[in-house]
């Protein structure tokens, strides 16, 4: 028995990384699951973009746990195609209970700097995203009148001002607003909504030599070790990141009835980050 038996939940950004943990978690929990991802790259994300094989590996993970899965490519911006697939999770699996907003990129520049590009891309995934993905979730929820937990994965960026990446800041400040007013609206429903604030976290949004040089200074060509050595230094435990699945443990408690109580919360797992610098 899980505490998610019978529930169902939607995740973006699925292909891998916190995306595929979360979807493999909630599964191990009972929970069948609507996996979707981009499946393309950003030109302006410098990293490698999870891929279609990705995606179906992760299909292959929730299956294993024998659980269902439906796996989609749709991209966080395009609120058609994430119509498209939560329609047809909702009408094979009956329901929706759990919508987690993960999808999420990262890039850099100084304010000067930033291009439109940059800019642009990052808000339409980091903000537009996860009001896409509620927006045509929701209706589904009340609809079905079984309540429910909205989670969006924000970052200690949505809380504090990192420089050089002022377009990651507002994005991850941003959803936090619409959690606390979705938090306020949907509560008759008993509909749920909390942020998650995770600090670094190894995936490849991180383990990139681009966020190694933004975090690195003055390093010449930084490696993971020096990148490693200055997140260490900045948490209150002694670790330079954490892994996908601490950040989905906490995203399956407040999943399930466990935290049935628990709403409009902004939930730090951030291996002390955020209280060493308060």
């Amino acid at each position: 028995m899980g505490k998610l038996d019978g529930k169902v939940a939607v995740i973006t950004g699925a292909g891998r990384g916190q995306g595929r943990a979360h979807a493999v978690r909630l599964a191990e929990e009972g929970a069948d699951i609507i996996a979707l991802d981009i499946c393309e790259p950003i030109a302006s994300v410098s990293y490698e973009m999870a891929s279609q094989a990705d995606l179906e590996e992760t299909a292959k993970l929730v299956e294993q746990q024998d659980r269902r899965v439906i796996a989609r490519k749709a991209d966080a911006r395009d609120r058609a195609a994430l119509a498209a697939a939560v329609d047809e999770g909702v009408g094979e699996f009956g329901r929706l209970d759990i919508v987690v907003a993960n999808a999420g990129i990262w890039s850099a520049a100084p304010f000067v700097d930033m291009t439109d590009e940059m800019y642009h891309d990052m808000i339409d995934v980091q903000m537009h995203g996860p009001y896409n993905l509620c927006k045509v979730a929701v209706p589904h929820m009340i609809e079905k009148g079984n309540g429910g937990s909205i989670i969006i994965i924000s970052s200690t960026a949505g809380m504090r001002g990192f420089p050089n990446q002022v377009h990651y800041n507002m994005g991850k400040h941003a959803v936090v607003g619409l959690m606390r007013t979705l938090a306020n609206e949907l509560a008759p429903h008993f509909i749920r909504a909390n942020t998650i604030h995770p600090s670094s976290t190894n995936t490849k949004m991180i383990q990139n030599e681009a966020i190694w040089s933004a975090f690195a200074p003055g390093v010449e060509n930084p490696t993971v070790a020096d990148f490693g050595d200055t997140f260490t230094a900045m948490n209150l435990l002694p670790v330079p990141w954490m892994e996908p699945v601490d950040i989905s443990h906490a995203v399956a408690w407040l999943a399930s009835d466990e935290s049935r109580y628990v709403t409009g919360v902004t939930l730090p797992v951030d291996a002390g980050y955020l209280a060493k610098y308060n």
